[in-house]
Protein backbone atom coordinates (compact mmCIF):
# COMPACT_ATOMS: atom_id res chain seq x y z
CA UNK A 1 0.00 0.00 0.00
CA UNK A 2 2.84 2.72 1.05
CA UNK A 3 4.50 1.44 -2.28
CA UNK A 4 1.41 2.40 -4.14
CA UNK A 5 0.59 5.67 -2.98
CA UNK A 6 4.46 6.37 -3.66
CA UNK A 7 4.47 5.47 -7.34
CA UNK A 8 0.20 6.81 -7.80
CA UNK A 9 0.14 9.65 -5.07
CA UNK A 10 -3.14 11.19 -7.31
CA UNK A 11 -4.72 7.99 -7.28
CA UNK A 12 -6.50 8.16 -4.29
CA UNK A 13 -7.92 5.05 -2.40
CA UNK A 14 -9.87 3.48 -5.27
CA UNK A 15 -6.57 3.73 -7.54
CA UNK A 16 -4.38 1.76 -4.71
CA UNK A 17 -7.56 -0.26 -4.39
CA UNK A 18 -6.88 -1.64 -8.00
CA UNK A 19 -2.85 -0.60 -7.73
CA UNK A 20 -2.81 -3.75 -4.81
CA UNK A 21 -6.02 -6.11 -5.27
CA UNK A 22 -7.19 -4.92 -1.74
CA UNK A 23 -10.75 -4.42 -0.71
CA UNK A 24 -11.74 -0.76 0.42
CA UNK A 25 -11.86 -1.55 3.71
CA UNK A 26 -8.45 -3.44 3.56
CA UNK A 27 -7.25 0.32 1.98
CA UNK A 28 -8.77 2.15 4.66
CA UNK A 29 -7.59 -0.01 7.52
CA UNK A 30 -4.09 0.89 5.45
CA UNK A 31 -4.10 4.50 5.21
CA UNK A 32 -5.37 4.66 8.89
CA UNK A 33 -2.05 2.51 9.66
CA UNK A 34 0.12 4.50 7.50
CA UNK A 35 -1.32 8.01 8.71
CA UNK A 36 -0.14 6.28 12.69
CA UNK A 37 3.09 5.74 11.33
CA UNK A 38 3.99 9.27 10.18
CA UNK A 39 4.66 7.93 6.15
CA UNK A 40 2.05 10.11 4.60
CA UNK A 41 0.30 13.75 5.72
CA UNK A 42 -3.78 13.40 6.01
CA UNK A 43 -5.90 14.74 3.66
CA UNK A 44 -6.01 18.99 3.39
CA UNK A 45 -7.89 21.23 1.53
CA UNK A 46 -5.59 20.46 -1.71
CA UNK A 47 -6.73 16.74 -1.84
CA UNK A 48 -6.47 13.24 -0.13
CA UNK A 49 -3.20 11.44 1.79
CA UNK A 50 0.11 12.52 -0.06
CA UNK A 51 3.35 10.77 1.05
CA UNK A 52 6.19 12.52 2.85
CA UNK A 53 9.67 12.23 1.66
CA UNK A 54 10.69 8.77 2.47
CA UNK A 55 14.25 9.59 3.47
CA UNK A 56 12.36 12.29 6.24
CA UNK A 57 9.46 9.75 6.93
CA UNK A 58 11.77 6.37 7.55
CA UNK A 59 14.37 7.93 9.64
CA UNK A 60 11.57 9.72 11.71
CA UNK A 61 9.94 5.94 12.56
CA UNK A 62 13.53 4.59 13.14
CA UNK A 63 14.65 7.04 15.53
CA UNK A 64 10.77 6.68 17.02
CA UNK A 65 11.60 2.98 17.18
CA UNK A 66 15.01 3.14 19.13
CA UNK A 67 13.43 5.33 21.84
CA UNK A 68 10.37 2.68 22.03
CA UNK A 69 13.13 -0.39 22.44
CA UNK A 70 15.12 1.56 24.99
CA UNK A 71 11.75 1.93 26.78
CA UNK A 72 11.55 -1.45 26.46
CA UNK A 73 14.93 -2.26 27.52
CA UNK A 74 14.82 -0.64 30.72
CA UNK A 75 11.65 -1.84 31.72
CA UNK A 76 12.73 -5.03 31.56
CA UNK A 77 15.35 -4.51 33.49
CA UNK A 78 13.18 -2.75 36.11
CA UNK A 79 11.05 -5.83 35.52
CA UNK A 80 13.38 -8.30 35.94
CA UNK A 81 14.27 -7.24 39.83
CA UNK A 82 11.03 -8.08 40.75
CA UNK A 83 10.95 -11.23 38.49
CA UNK A 84 14.46 -11.98 40.32
CA UNK A 85 13.14 -11.65 43.62
CA UNK A 86 10.28 -13.45 42.98
CA UNK A 87 12.03 -16.24 42.26
CA UNK A 88 14.30 -16.22 45.35
CA UNK A 89 10.93 -16.47 47.42
CA UNK A 90 9.89 -19.31 45.88
CA UNK A 91 13.11 -21.41 46.04
CA UNK A 92 16.19 -19.38 47.98
CA UNK A 93 18.34 -21.72 46.39
CA UNK A 94 18.30 -20.04 43.84
CA UNK A 95 20.30 -17.00 45.22
CA UNK A 96 23.43 -19.28 44.78
CA UNK A 97 25.53 -20.99 42.58
CA UNK A 98 28.29 -23.23 43.44
CA UNK A 99 31.11 -23.51 40.87
CA UNK A 100 33.51 -26.06 41.09
CA UNK A 101 36.57 -26.68 39.14
CA UNK A 102 39.49 -23.92 37.36
CA UNK A 103 37.33 -24.45 33.96
CA UNK A 104 33.74 -23.90 35.82
CA UNK A 105 34.93 -20.82 37.92
CA UNK A 106 36.91 -19.37 34.89
CA UNK A 107 33.52 -19.48 32.51
CA UNK A 108 31.65 -17.68 35.75
CA UNK A 109 34.18 -15.07 35.53
CA UNK A 110 33.69 -14.36 31.92
CA UNK A 111 29.90 -14.66 32.01
CA UNK A 112 30.05 -11.80 35.03
CA UNK A 113 32.25 -9.80 33.22
CA UNK A 114 30.29 -10.00 30.06
CA UNK A 115 27.06 -8.93 31.86
CA UNK A 116 28.86 -5.68 33.93
CA UNK A 117 27.48 -2.26 32.84
CA UNK A 118 28.22 0.01 35.82
CA UNK A 119 31.38 -1.06 37.60
CA UNK A 120 32.95 -3.63 38.95
CA UNK A 121 34.49 -4.16 42.54
CA UNK A 122 36.89 -6.50 43.90
CA UNK A 123 39.18 -7.35 46.45
CA UNK A 124 42.67 -9.24 45.37
CA UNK A 125 44.88 -10.67 48.44
CA UNK A 126 46.99 -14.03 48.16
CA UNK A 127 46.74 -17.09 47.94
CA UNK A 128 45.96 -17.30 44.62
CA UNK A 129 44.40 -20.52 43.69
CA UNK A 130 44.18 -20.18 39.96
CA UNK A 131 45.98 -18.82 37.09
CA UNK A 132 45.41 -14.56 37.18
CA UNK A 133 46.25 -13.85 33.17
CA UNK A 134 41.98 -14.98 32.22
CA UNK A 135 40.41 -12.31 34.91
CA UNK A 136 43.35 -9.68 34.00
CA UNK A 137 42.69 -9.92 30.48
CA UNK A 138 38.98 -9.90 31.30
CA UNK A 139 39.65 -7.11 33.51
CA UNK A 140 41.37 -5.47 30.95
CA UNK A 141 38.45 -5.85 28.34
CA UNK A 142 36.15 -4.60 31.06
CA UNK A 143 38.12 -1.38 31.00
CA UNK A 144 38.18 -0.61 26.68
CA UNK A 145 34.59 -0.96 27.33
CA UNK A 146 34.41 1.98 29.81
CA UNK A 147 33.24 0.46 33.07
CA UNK A 148 33.85 1.56 36.46
CA UNK A 149 36.54 -0.85 37.90
CA UNK A 150 37.64 -0.34 41.39
CA UNK A 151 40.26 -2.46 43.33
CA UNK A 152 41.32 -3.23 46.70
CA UNK A 153 44.70 -4.76 47.39
CA UNK A 154 46.53 -6.75 49.88
CA UNK A 155 50.34 -5.12 50.65
CA UNK A 156 51.24 -8.67 50.93
CA UNK A 157 49.99 -9.68 47.58
CA UNK A 158 51.68 -6.65 45.79
CA UNK A 159 55.33 -8.38 47.37
CA UNK A 160 55.03 -10.64 44.43
CA UNK A 161 56.52 -9.19 41.91
CA UNK A 162 54.18 -9.96 38.97
CA UNK A 163 51.11 -9.07 41.05
CA UNK A 164 52.31 -6.14 41.49
CA UNK A 165 53.33 -5.52 37.33
CA UNK A 166 49.77 -6.71 37.10
CA UNK A 167 48.02 -3.97 39.29
CA UNK A 168 50.04 -1.62 37.75
CA UNK A 169 48.98 -2.01 34.21
CA UNK A 170 45.37 -2.29 35.25
CA UNK A 171 46.00 1.42 36.97
CA UNK A 172 47.59 2.05 33.62
CA UNK A 173 44.09 1.14 31.86
CA UNK A 174 41.99 3.40 33.87
CA UNK A 175 41.67 1.15 37.07
CA UNK A 176 41.18 2.73 40.49
CA UNK A 177 43.21 1.39 42.99
CA UNK A 178 43.82 0.96 46.79
CA UNK A 179 45.88 -0.58 48.98
CA UNK A 180 45.50 -1.99 52.81
CA UNK A 181 47.82 -3.92 54.66
CA UNK A 182 45.07 -6.84 55.27
CA UNK A 183 41.90 -7.59 52.74
CA UNK A 184 39.80 -10.34 54.51
CA UNK A 185 38.82 -12.25 51.48
CA UNK A 186 39.07 -12.52 47.75
CA UNK A 187 35.01 -10.62 46.05
CA UNK A 188 34.22 -9.82 42.94
CA UNK A 189 31.04 -7.66 43.11
CA UNK A 190 29.41 -6.70 39.39
CA UNK A 191 27.03 -3.85 39.66
CA UNK A 192 26.51 -3.75 43.30
CA UNK A 193 23.56 -7.16 42.47
CA UNK A 194 26.13 -10.42 41.68
CA UNK A 195 29.02 -11.44 43.57
CA UNK A 196 31.82 -14.23 43.41
CA UNK A 197 33.72 -15.27 46.04
CA UNK A 198 35.78 -18.58 47.29
CA UNK A 199 34.78 -20.96 49.01
CA UNK A 200 38.01 -22.98 49.87
CA UNK A 201 40.46 -21.98 52.25
CA UNK A 202 44.00 -21.67 51.22
CA UNK A 203 44.19 -25.13 53.56
CA UNK A 204 41.55 -26.70 51.62
CA UNK A 205 43.49 -26.29 48.14
CA UNK A 206 41.51 -27.15 44.95
CA UNK A 207 38.98 -24.79 43.09
CA UNK A 208 35.63 -23.79 44.41
CA UNK A 209 33.76 -20.93 44.71
CA UNK A 210 30.36 -19.51 44.87
CA UNK A 211 28.21 -17.12 42.64
CA UNK A 212 25.76 -15.06 44.82
CA UNK A 213 22.66 -13.23 43.00
CA UNK A 214 20.59 -10.13 43.92
CA UNK A 215 19.92 -10.22 47.48
CA UNK A 216 20.70 -8.71 50.49
CA UNK A 217 23.71 -10.76 50.85
CA UNK A 218 25.33 -8.88 47.63
CA UNK A 219 24.12 -5.58 48.80
CA UNK A 220 26.06 -6.39 52.37
CA UNK A 221 28.90 -7.51 50.44
CA UNK A 222 28.74 -3.94 47.94
CA UNK A 223 29.03 -2.06 51.79
CA UNK A 224 31.60 -4.25 52.91
CA UNK A 225 33.61 -2.88 49.80
CA UNK A 226 32.68 0.76 50.57
CA UNK A 227 33.78 0.91 54.18
CA UNK A 228 36.77 -1.06 52.85
CA UNK A 229 37.24 1.43 50.05
CA UNK A 230 37.41 4.43 52.46
CA UNK A 231 40.07 2.82 54.18
CA UNK A 232 42.42 2.08 51.57
CA UNK A 233 45.05 4.10 50.26
CA UNK A 234 44.96 5.16 46.31
CA UNK A 235 47.59 3.44 44.49
CA UNK A 236 47.74 6.03 41.63
CA UNK A 237 50.88 6.31 39.00
CA UNK A 238 53.17 8.71 40.02
CA UNK A 239 53.15 11.92 38.38
CA UNK A 240 55.03 15.28 38.17
CA UNK A 241 57.70 13.16 35.09
CA UNK A 242 60.08 16.28 35.22
CA UNK A 243 60.76 15.83 39.11
CA UNK A 244 61.32 12.56 39.63
CA UNK A 245 63.89 10.07 37.54
CA UNK A 246 62.00 6.41 37.08
CA UNK A 247 63.35 4.95 39.94
CA UNK A 248 62.30 7.56 42.56
CA UNK A 249 59.07 7.28 40.73
CA UNK A 250 59.05 3.42 41.19
CA UNK A 251 60.11 3.91 45.13
CA UNK A 252 57.06 6.19 45.84
CA UNK A 253 54.73 4.12 44.26
CA UNK A 254 56.07 1.25 46.39
CA UNK A 255 55.75 3.23 49.56
CA UNK A 256 52.46 4.29 48.83
CA UNK A 257 51.59 0.53 48.57
CA UNK A 258 52.67 -0.11 52.25
CA UNK A 259 55.45 -2.56 51.70
CA UNK A 260 57.74 -3.35 54.10
CA UNK A 261 61.24 -1.86 53.66
CA UNK A 262 62.72 -5.92 52.18
CA UNK A 263 59.91 -6.07 49.49
CA UNK A 264 61.13 -2.94 48.33
CA UNK A 265 64.45 -3.28 48.41
CA UNK A 266 63.73 -6.61 46.35
CA UNK A 267 61.31 -4.83 43.86
CA UNK A 268 64.17 -2.17 43.13
CA UNK A 269 67.19 -4.87 43.33
CA UNK A 270 69.08 -2.78 45.82
CA UNK A 271 70.23 -3.04 49.38
CA UNK A 272 68.31 -1.94 52.92
CA UNK A 273 70.85 0.43 53.50
CA UNK A 274 70.51 1.81 49.39
CA UNK A 275 66.73 1.75 50.10
CA UNK A 276 67.06 3.47 52.95
CA UNK A 277 69.46 6.03 51.85
CA UNK A 278 67.27 6.71 48.47
CA UNK A 279 63.89 7.26 51.11
CA UNK A 280 66.16 9.51 53.08
CA UNK A 281 67.37 11.64 50.01
CA UNK A 282 63.27 12.12 49.05
CA UNK A 283 62.86 13.07 52.87
CA UNK A 284 65.33 16.21 52.58
CA UNK A 285 64.22 16.97 48.99
CA UNK A 286 60.73 17.48 50.42
CA UNK A 287 62.01 18.76 53.72
CA UNK A 288 60.17 15.83 55.39
CA UNK A 289 60.80 14.76 58.70
CA UNK A 290 59.11 11.26 58.42
CA UNK A 291 57.88 8.73 55.79
CA UNK A 292 54.52 10.18 57.16
CA UNK A 293 55.33 13.38 55.88
CA UNK A 294 57.01 12.32 53.49
CA UNK A 295 53.95 10.21 51.94
CA UNK A 296 51.60 13.39 52.86
CA UNK A 297 53.93 16.27 50.58
CA UNK A 298 54.27 13.57 47.63
CA UNK A 299 50.82 13.54 47.24
CA UNK A 300 50.18 17.51 48.07
CA UNK A 301 52.69 17.24 44.91
CA UNK A 302 50.35 15.01 43.23
CA UNK A 303 53.46 12.14 42.58
CA UNK A 304 51.20 9.46 44.16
Amino acid sequence: MYRAVLHQPDAGAAGWALLTGASPARVREACDRLLALGLVQPPDSMGGLRAIDPRVAVRALIRRRETESDLLASTAEEIATAYEAGLLREEPARLIEVASGEGAIAARLEELYARAEHEVCLFDTPPYLAPPAPQADLQADLLRRGIVSRGIYSAAGLEDPNVLSRTWKMVELGEQARVLPSVPLKLLVVDGCRAMLPLTTSAAGGYCAVVVWHSAVTEALQKLFELAWQQATPLGRAAGDGELSDGERTLIRLLAAGMKDEAVARHLGVSLRTLRRRVSELQERLGAASRFQLGVRAAQRDWV
